[in-house]
């Protein structure tokens, strides 16, 4: 589909099929429908998601409780992964969600009103863990200089400033030099490819986690 107007045949025949009288272009609102004894239902229409399209929709919820965003059904990996995020911003919206496909099916994903999402108490936990395992203040909000640092990246950073100062060393000697407990594990599993088995439980720094070390020195020296 290559114009809005496309969106709106497939639409408006959904919304027939449920009793509704549908019109386009009705004031500031794409679609219209109504139906005897029901508030309106307005449907705000773009070829894909944008935030223009949520002010839109957001600024009809004063006219009406019944409001969708109607979109093209994106495809491919990424955007099904887009849908899912977008769906999950109709419903804090209060929106509803209507998708059209090249062929013309529509699939209505949600409906209008009130959404309450259950808080995860395993989400909540790893964030104060993660929070509480991170040293000062390396990554500044929004933006980093070279990436994220989470605890598990200073961790490693301080077993491979070891390894640069000291040379192949058994991971119990890491852990107990450098406070990281997982020492061993960490080298062992060798997330980033800073670290090389010598022998059992000893683990010296490859050319990668020197240039690690390099490439984190802001970060390190921030919190290091």
């Amino acid at each position: 589909m290559d114009r809005e107007q496309d969106l709106y045949p497939p639409i408006k025949a959904l919304l027939e099929r449920q009793g509704y009288t549908v019109k386009g272009e009705v004031g500031a609102a794409d679609i219209v429908a109504m139906r005897d004894g029901s508030d309106p239902v307005i449907v705000e229409l773009k070829l894909r998601f944008s935030l223009a399209l949520f002010h839109q929709a957001v600024t009809r919820l004063r006219v009406t409780d019944l409001v969708y965003v109607g979109v093209c059904k994106p495809k491919g990996r990424t955007a099904r992964r887009a849908l899912k995020d977008n769906l999950a911003l109709c419903r804090r919206l209060g929106l509803g969600l209507i998708t059209v496909r090249a062929d013309g099916a529509v699939e209505v994903h949600c409906d209008p009103g009130p959404y309450s999402p259950r808080k995860s108490k395993v989400r909540a936990a790893r964030l104060l863990r993660e929070f509480d395992r991170l040293e000062g203040d390396p990554n500044a909000g929004g933006a980093t200089r070279h990436g994220i640092v989470t605890a598990y990246r200073q961790d490693a950073l301080k077993c491979a400033a070891h390894l640069a100062e000291h040379g192949a060393s058994k991971g119990a000697d890491v852990a107990k030099a450098t406070g990281v407990a997982e020492a061993t594990r960490l080298m062992r599993t060798n997330h980033y490819g800073w670290f090389a088995k010598v022998e059992t439980g000893t683990y010296a720094l490859t050319p990668e986690g020197q240039e690690g070390l390099k490439h984190w020195a802001y970060s390190w020296e921030e919190t290091g």
